[in-house]
């Protein structure tokens, strides 16, 4: 019974937070005033990359100089594309600049070049392990790591058409996690678990390197309906923390009737065919 009970609870909260959660983009429009109001310089991935990079050492090798408090902006559009444009005309109107990565079946570059022409940073959401693995019917993360060399290629393909495409450089990339990466336990980020790859593709870093992560003292991510972020709400962690990343995926800021069924029927026709 109690199985059952959990069963109909995540049924209930997918069914609340896909279709029925009223817009929390108020919150995110409040959310950036607080920042501001409380001295937060707010920024993309590429700018805080840049800032981390260039600011001078001091008091020995290896220490930085105390930098202003920043909350780094990182939008994954897994879905979702008519909310994403409305975080954008938020930002736009605090003067903030964040990151907007988007997967192949996300790309707008109508919006990308908006973004990057506004100082933002538009980029790539990639996910060519696990698009390869259900693709190929591949079950064992050994038959996945055979194939790097092939998964690489698509990757480098893919990055160029989409640099080629929007006309701009892209600095920074970030892994899409999916639910075969999880049943395989391998992320995507195994692709560019090789140097060569990133110098010729002219990648300055992933999002979850090791120079990024360590860099901030928290990093939330936002999550469905009920739980909304982990591991705290970002409201709460301003003036309490100092260096903060916060990962937002816009279908969790509102509940987009035609872009989450869409979501749900895509997941469910990848399992099956896989």
């Amino acid at each position: 019974m109690s199985a059952m009970k959990a069963i109909m609870k995540t049924l209930v909260n997918r069914l609340y937070a896909d279709y029925l959660m009223p817009s929390r983009l108020p919150r995110y429009d409040a959310l950036l005033a607080q920042a501001r109001d409380q001295g937060y310089r707010q920024t993309s991935v590429r700018g805080w990359l840049h800032a981390l990079r260039s600011a001078p050492a001091t008091g020995g090798a290896g220490h930085r100089a105390p930098s202003p408090p920043v909350l780094v902006h990182r939008h994954d559009i897994d879905t979702d594309l008519a909310t994403a444009r409305r975080m954008f005309e938020i930002e736009q109107r605090h003067g903030v600049r964040a990151s907007y990565y988007f997967r192949l079946s996300t790309l707008d570059f109508g919006l990308m070049r908006a973004i990057e022409d506004y100082g933002s940073e538009a980029s790539y959401h990639y996910e060519e392990l696990a698009t390869y693995a259900k693709r190929a019917h591949l079950k064992r993360p050994g038959e996945v790591c055979a194939r790097l060399d092939q998964i690489r290629a698509e990757f480098e393909a893919n990055f160029r058409r989409i640099e080629a495409t929007l006309g701009r450089k892209l600095h920074t990339v970030a892994s899409h996690g999916d639910f075969a990466n999880r049943r395989l336990g391998i992320t995507n980020c195994a692709v560019l678990d090789d140097g060569d790859l990133r110098a010729r593709c002219g990648i300055a870093a992933e999002c979850y390197d090791s120079e990024l992560l360590s860099s901030f003292d928290l990093y939330i991510s936002d999550k469905p309906a009920p739980r909304y972020f982990h591991p705290v709400a970002p409201q709460a962690a301003l003036g309490k923390h100092r260096h903060i990343c916060l990962l937002t995926h816009p279908s969790q800021w509102h509940a987009g009737w035609a872009a989450n069924s869409h979501k749900n029927l895509v997941r469910a026709l990848d399992a099956v065919r896989w």
